[in-house]
């Protein structure tokens, strides 16, 4: 441990050390950041930009008294570090600390978000309470200009900027990016406060105002062009803040520990709302994230440090599919275009972006104005394609709902990081599009099992002209090809052991009711796979029938809405287990028992329990949930040992 930093377990220690110290103090934290980070993965390009603002931000508030909020959580790692939080070893990883604010971990957490754009509000309401109580302690939001573009940031400044003597900050952490360079009219905004362009822009036009009144105008310009220095700053339109209500202050160099101690402490000084403009670097002193002009190492896996390679090359993967067919359809069907909420190279809509730059849409962080403006892409004749994070179409539910699914728009949208993701925890699961979905009119959704089945159901959903469709897939690496024995109805039968049966022998009864047949056995097991969990599903498979069980797997491909096909393979077995990374409760196990419910065939459904889980890797979150082919198998004799009993 560095050894400036190791003295550092708590954030008012920091106003012990003189203006040499914070610079080497700066230092020992970039390097302690890129070893560990890049024997862990993590957000590494974020947290290398926000070192000196972290520390001027701990000098000049007191936190926990101050409340200090980052927008998004993840680019917390310094604040980790200054508030004791050193043992970065397990980052990410079960039993290691959280790779964004938590609560659990340190009094001075208060949001734990990794979702962006919410800490204004966030702010908002802390200093509104703050005021009422007679609490005069800052409240502090630090948001990216990523984080500024998306709608609920502005909706929230809407009401901070009428509060005249409420102790809110807002800093600006603008680094010009997102994953990506940050589009928009905000961010064109932004860059003009910081560049000598904008200024220049601006003494031109203040020029042919002035020689326009003649010759006192004239005079005037003369006089004012010799104050060149104080013009650039009387000039800058700051309009759209100050005249919000804002007091701006900035922009301010990002990495000057002693000229952003300066401009805090103004703001401190101020009984009102006041937004500080921070100009910082993404990647800052760590030579392979500056040069990597894809997104400044925004988050990385293990890495060699010396030279920011990865330790093991990602094998091809959904993702990599999901791009590939896209481009494919692209040059096929003019009409289909790709949208994104700053997340182009992520979701896969990079190559199709530089093959196709004007058929996709980048509209910042903003997946509500994603989702409507689809809707009316889709009215003129497009076939938008919403590729998104599985956890990020949460926000824009009430969109796919009154503004798709109301119209009978053709919009599909593609889930990536759909179900168990891990290492990111409880806000990034995909865990919760089935159960929100199925709710949807008309709404057809789709869990691709291989890379063939990624690609017939994009083009299928794509096909689909007069109702939303969803292609959900997992994070990571693809499986082996699964190949189907056969297909009934349209459900793919990948495993089946089955033996001809008599009719007469088939249980029939309802099991919940006080007078139905005893059961005595049941050989007969229906599992139900669906999309990443199907290799488990089949592994359970074989160890079932290796006891003596007969089983049958198959994958409907198309979960919503449930195929009448799958209802009637149900019919002939004496158990169905359906297994999903979704929510259990109301999820597809839920579909497929009210479905089943006249059929009397006991249902039982393996998935993830109405929960938030912390962060794990994949592989443990499943063994945990029974969602591996320990837990199927497990759920299958439990079922049994029930329906005997």
């Amino acid at each position: 441990m560095p050894t400036l930093l190791a003295g550092i377990q708590h954030p008012a220690e920091l106003k012990n050390l003189q203006v040499p110290q914070l610079k080497r103090l700066a230092i020992e934290i970039r390097r302690h950041l890129i070893t560990s980070v890049s024997r862990t993965g993590g957000h590494l390009g974020p947290n290398l930009g926000v070192v000196e603002l972290t520390i001027a931000l701990h000098r000049v508030f007191d936190s926990p008294e101050d409340t200090i909020i980052f927008d998004t959580g993840h680019q917390s790692y310094v604040h980790k570090l200054l508030t004791g939080r050193h043992d970065f070893s397990q980052l990410r990883q079960e039993g290691g600390i959280s790779g964004y604010p938590s609560r659990a971990e340190s009094e001075h957490d208060v949001l734990e978000n990794s979702h962006a754009s919410s800490s204004l509000s966030w702010a908002d309401g802390i200093s509104r309470e703050k005021e009422r109580q007679g609490d005069e302690t800052w409240t502090v939001a630090v948001i990216g200009d990523g984080a500024l573009t998306g709608g609920m940031a502005w909706e929230a400044l809407n009401n901070i900027a009428a509060s005249e003597h409420r102790r809110v900050l807002i800093v600006i952490n603008d680094n010009g990016r997102s994953y990506a360079p940050t589009i928009g009219g905000v961010a064109h905004h932004l860059d003009t406060l910081r560049t000598s362009e904008g200024y220049e822009r601006t003494l031109a036009w203040g020029k042919r105002a002035l020689l326009g009144l003649g010759e006192p105008g004239r005079a005037a310009y003369d006089a004012l062009h010799g104050l060149k220095a104080g013009l650039k700053d009387a000039l800058i339109p700051q309009v759209m803040f100050e005249d919000l209500g804002l007091k701006y202050l900035g922009p301010v160099d990002g990495h000057d520990v002693a000229a952003l101690e300066n401009i805090l402490s103004r703001a401190k000084g101020l009984n009102q709302p006041v937004l500080v403009h921070v100009h910082t670097q993404k990647g800052r002193g760590y030579t392979p994230a500056e040069e990597d002009i894809a997104d400044r190492f925004h988050a990385v896996g293990q890495i060699h440090p010396e030279t920011g390679l990865p330790v093991a090359p990602a094998r091809f993967g959904w993702t990599s599919v999901f791009a590939d067919e896209m481009c494919q359809i692209a040059r096929e069907h003019p009409h289909v275009v790709g949208v994104t909420a700053a997340m182009m190279l992520p979701v896969g809509l990079g190559p199709m972006a530089e093959e196709f730059p004007e058929r996709v849409i980048d509209v910042g962080i903003a997946e509500q104005h994603a989702v409507a403006a689809a809707a009316g892409m889709a009215y003129e004749g497009a076939h938008p394609v919403f590729a998104v994070y599985a956890t990020f179409l949460n926000r824009a539910f009430d969109q796919v709902l009154m503004d798709v699914a109301l119209h009978q728009a053709g919009v599909t949208f593609v889930l990536d990081r759909a179900g168990l993701t891990g290492d990111d925890g409880a806000s990034h699961n995909g865990m919760w599009d089935i159960a929100m979905l199925s709710m949807v009119p008309g709404l057809r959704l789709a869990a691709p099992r291989d890379e063939v089945n990624l690609r017939a159901c994009l083009r299928e959903a794509i096909a689909v002209e007069d109702a939303p469709t969803v292609v959900r897939y997992r994070k990571g690496e693809l499986p082996e090809p699964m190949e189907a024995l056969r297909c009934v109805g349209g459900v793919d039968i990948l495993f089946d052991s089955f033996t001809e049966r008599d009719v007469s022998d088939s249980f029939v009864g309802d099991v919940a009711s006080s007078d139905a047949p005893a059961r005595t056995r049941v050989s007969r097991v229906l599992c139900v796979g669906t999309g990443a969990l199907l290799p488990d599903s089949l592994e359970a498979a074989e160890r079932l029938r290796g006891e003596g069980f007969e089983v049958r797997v198959v994958d409907p491909r198309w979960l919503l809405p449930i195929n009448p096909a799958l209802v009637d393979l149900a019919r002939e077995a004496d158990l169905v287990v359906t297994v999903e990374d979704g929510l259990v409760e109301g999820g597809f196990g839920s579909a497929v028992r009210d479905a089943l419910a006249l059929s009397r065939v006991p249902v039982v459904s393996c998935g993830i329990p109405r929960s938030f889980l912390p962060h794990a890797s994949r592989v443990s979150l499943k063994a945990a949930l029974g969602l591996d082919a320990d837990g199927i198998v497990r759920a299958v004799k439990d079922a049994c040992a029930q329906l005997r009993g």
